[in-house]
């Protein structure tokens, strides 16, 4: 038999995965439930939440945040876009999309527009003005001569296929184009063809080898059938990009289901023209991602380089200033990133963060000491066992706080302070389930589902309770003990001492810790200092918590500390 005496003054690494259970010195628990860890190490109880308003079912949340007074958060739900400042909704306005198209919606801001993107959609600009808020399809750059700056391209499966241009009666704007093998459906209706160095629109279709199409003032009919062609790389047939971001100044599209592995980059300061010239420096840029591998881009980062995340890998562009003669573009990981749904990667003390195709893993995209090549830094190695089918991601840089919603209604939370090496996950839980977060500035939104109605809500340090009524508990457990390197056969706590601050209420083991009768009293800050309890009986079975520090009760509780005294043998 021997005596013990462990301190816990650190918790930097959160809960942990039964997997770790082993492994000595290793500063985690085995439960943290809905408290946060400090940036010294210690723990708190999570920040209540603030009812905002109810709203309507599967809706999403943006930030829109154009200056320092003006900051709007979007509810983006079924056709409609409710705008709302300061918790007040202000405006709203008509939406193209689904609510089943929501989880693909993809966005970038630039000054007081947004860019949204789906695979089903022309891209979309949201819009604020002196007038209000407004949503406009986007449309590229016309020439005057009708001509649109659109990237174009040909498609494999149009490789074969010629195409003859032939008189029509409607008028000399017009065209038969008679194809060599069948092509023509609905899908193609307002496509846009470059035949014979003319940019032409499909209007109607005979059969699936006859259509009409129109140009732009009067044309000269060709001698013979056209097989150098090419067709719009973005339409109703081929699908649109399905990733937009800035960087370097250009607008930046990527990834639609006839071309998921390419990239399209804007003229330099010119947003909707995406002609690519003659390839001068300012002039818009198109590439491929080449891979033995079949990559669909999922998402794209501006931070120091173009970050191209995939569904089997991370590549980057590192040049600057880009140019088409000058795109260093190489794959740096092979994690692979969900595309399934829009998850954006958040950028973390100057770092990306993404979550991985698995959904199991949360990687950090980490430069190496020579700033050539990235790592993906798994960010939930001892907490894997939290991840649950993310759905909803969101950083609190002022909180330095990840929160990540899943699946099943719980929300893993990340609290990760590098200067202190703290990286520890927990899981914060309420009377309902999390659907969705957003952070605006210091603010955290959520939606919340409680009893079948979902309401947007708002963590508030204020708050002691969630959405005024519901209550939640809190609870830190010990990791099982492991003393002097070795196992314990059975073990006895004889005393367990905590040093508290500003706490007004503690359970150790569900009994509860007396604390000074002053400390209940309104505007009283709560208890700070060292209290124990002493407690009887071993423990047998070892792999059960020595310790649980826990309330149910609605009032704070800061732990720095956790000291336990007793003897054990092997």
């Amino acid at each position: 038999m021997g005596d013990f005496l462990y301190t816990q003054n650190i918790f930097s690494c959160g809960e942990i995965s039964p997997d770790f259970y082993a492994i000595n010195n290793i500063h985690g628990v085995s439960k943290l439930e809905n408290m946060d860890v400090l940036q010294s190490g210690g723990l708190k109880r999570r920040d209540g939440l603030l009812k905002v308003k109810s709203i309507p079912d599967n809706s999403i949340l943006v930030p829109f945040i154009i200056n320092e007074s003006e900051k709007y958060l979007l509810v983006i739900y079924q056709e409609s876009i409710d705008i709302y400042s300061n918790d007040t909704k202000i405006a709203s306005v008509i939406a193209p999309w689904a609510d089943t198209d929501l989880s693909k919606l993809q966005y970038a801001q630039r000054f007081n527009n947004m860019f949204f993107v789906h695979p089903d959609y022309q891209p979309y600009k949201f819009v604020k003005d002196n007038t209000g808020f407004h949503i406009l399809r986007f449309d590229f750059y016309t020439n005057q001569n009708m001509s649109v700056n659109m990237p174009f391209t040909r498609f494999e499966d149009t490789d074969d296929i010629s195409i003859t241009i032939s008189a029509s009666d409607i008028d000399n704007n017009h065209a038969t184009f008679t194809t060599s093998a069948d092509m023509w459906s609905n899908k193609w209706i307002g496509v846009r063809l470059i035949v014979d160095n003319r940019q032409w629109v499909i209007e109607s279709f005979q059969d699936a080898r006859v259509a009409t199409a129109r140009t732009n003032g009067a044309f000269t009919l060709p001698g013979e059938a056209i097989y150098d062609w090419s067709e719009v790389a973005f339409s109703n047939a081929r699908g649109w990009p399905c990733c937009v971001s800035f960087h370097q100044n250009r607008l930046v599209f990527a990834g639609t289901y006839s071309m998921p592995n390419s990239v399209w980059m804007s003229k330099t300061g010119m947003y909707n023209n995406f002609d690519t010239g003659t390839g001068l420096d300012d002039e818009a840029i198109y590439l491929t991602l080449l891979s033995a591998q079949h990559h669909q881009i999922s998402t794209l980062i501006s931070s120091d380089n173009l970050q191209i995340l995939t569904s089997v890998g991370e590549w980057a562009i590192s040049n600057s200033p880009l140019t088409p003669e000058n795109v260093n573009i190489k794959q740096h990981t092979s994690v692979g990133s969900v595309i399934t749904r829009y998850l954006p990667p958040q950028q973390i003390e100057g770092r990306t963060v993404f979550i991985s195709k698995s959904c199991k893993d949360i990687r950090e995209l980490d430069m190496d000491m020579l700033n050539q090549t990235y790592n993906a830094v798994d960010l939930c190695l001892y907490s894997k066992h939290l991840m649950s089918e993310p759905v909803s991601i969101a950083y609190n840089q002022s909180l330095h706080r990840l929160y990540v919603v899943m699946q099943n209604g719980n929300m893993a939370v990340l609290n990760k302070y590098s200067n202190t090496e703290i990286s520890a996950w927990g899981t914060y839980k309420t009377d309902g389930l999390f659907k969705y977060v957003c952070v605006i500035d210091s603010n955290t939104y959520v939606i919340v589902n409680r009893q079948n109605q979902n309401y947007l809500e708002k963590f508030d340090n204020n708050c002691l309770c969630d959405s005024e009524i519901y209550h939640f508990s809190c609870t830190v457990s010990a990791l099982p003990m492991i003393v002097n390197g070795h196992a314990p056969k059975k073990i006895r706590a004889r005393k367990i001492n905590l040093r508290l601050k500003n706490t007004k209420t503690c359970f150790v083991n569900g009994k509860r810790i007396e604390l000074p009768n002053d400390v209940y009293e309104a505007g009283h800050i709560g208890y700070s200092g060292d209290v124990s309890i002493n407690l009887l009986g071993f423990q047998f079975d070892t792999m059960v918590p020595l310790w649980a520090v826990s309330t149910s009760e609605q009032l704070p509780i800061t732990i720095l500390s956790v000291t336990v005294e007793g003897c054990y043998s092997i």
